[in-house]
């Protein structure tokens, strides 16, 4: 008779179970839950942000709903939308005027003018700073060159007139030393130019020096003393170790001058101006300030100042793309 074997049944162990159970469903935080943890953690952050974002909402991004009044015959009696809607004719009488291409030829020569001065100055003045071992010569002439940005446009202005009064003026008297006769400095409108421009470059230098000065010093003191070890003169260090450092600084600082080019200073340009060099000195934010304010054409005055905030827009995107297809450093990564 043969001898049957009874059957074993397997009993699963425990990790075998757990592995067949269906997994439990991963919870999930909502994105509430942690925007409420990010704010009790940095709230502190979140606080300090809140004022400069408000300041954009406010003063930047709510004012270009009422662009809409370049399109119209703004009155202000019905509001900007209330009033009647012109469509292009606002732009059509701008590009016609015949005045619309001396404006738009001296915004755009002053513009370079500016961009072309200011961008390597700084530069050369944080090297020469950066270069310097006395601590004390150091630091006054950062403070000498950077002091004058604290001085306000208005004042400015008026030490470049009493400077160059052909009268009283400290350059004609100096002129009348060699021989030279008394010249009418902000009446010459080819001289208005070079004026404004270098007195802007006087006034901004030492503060732009300073954002070329941190990056300098957030270069790796390890290059310099790689570059000693190799022989490198003092030259050598600035042109292979600190001009690579401080270049994407360098792109930034170009790409934001270039982008605001269109937006030159009208309080300068303004108070410089006289009857004897307007044919110069008239640029597109005084001609805004002229037709909005003093005439009351508050259309037109919108649709010059739209315009020159397309050309800006423009002028910012070309150089952003052409420094990131040369350097591949731009505004956004």
């Amino acid at each position: 008779m043969p001898v049957t074997t009874p059957r074993t049944t397997h009993s699963p162990s425990a990790d075998e179970a757990s592995a067949r159970r269906p997994a439990a469903p991963v919870r999930r935080r909502s994105r509430w839950s942690e925007a409420r943890k990010s704010w009790r953690l940095y709230w502190q952050l979140y606080l300090l942000a809140s004022v400069p974002i408000a300041y954009f909402i406010i003063f930047k991004y709510i004012p270009m709903a009422f662009n809409v009044i370049a399109f119209k015959d703004f009155s202000p009696v019905l509001g900007p939308w209330g009033s009647d809607w012109v469509g292009l004719q606002n732009f059509e009488r701008l590009f016609s005027n015949p005045v619309f291409l001396d404006l738009l030829q001296n915004t755009l020569l002053l513009s370079f003018y500016l961009v072309l001065a200011s961008f390597p100055i700084p530069i050369l003045l944080a090297l020469a700073l950066n270069e310097i071992g006395n601590g004390w010569f150091k630091r006054t002439v950062q403070m000498v060159t950077y002091a004058p940005y604290f001085i306000s446009t208005v004042v400015v202005v008026s030490m470049t007139i009493l400077v160059l009064s052909p009268r009283i003026g400290i350059v004609n008297e100096g002129l009348k030393l060699v021989g030279l006769g008394p010249i009418d400095f902000l009446g010459e409108p080819g001289l208005f130019q070079h004026i404004y421009v270098w007195s802007d470059v006087w006034q901004t230098a030492g503060y732009a020096a300073v954002i070329y000065l941190a990056a300098l010093a957030g270069i790796d003191p390890a290059l310099h003393e790689s570059a000693k070890i190799d022989g490198a003169s003092r030259l050598q260090r600035i042109r292979y170790v600190d001009l690579p450092g401080i270049m994407p600084t360098a792109v930034i600082m170009l790409i934001l001058g270039v982008g605001n080019m269109m937006a030159i200073g009208f309080e300068k340009a303004y108070l410089l101006q006289n009857n004897l060099n307007l044919a110069q000195s008239e640029i597109i934010p005084t001609y805004v300030y002229k037709t909005g304010l003093i005439n009351a054409d508050f259309s037109m005055a919108a649709a010059v100042g739209l315009f020159n905030s397309v050309v800006n827009l423009c002028l910012l995107l070309t150089v952003n793309f052409a420094a990131r297809r040369i350097t591949g450093k731009g505004l956004w990564r």
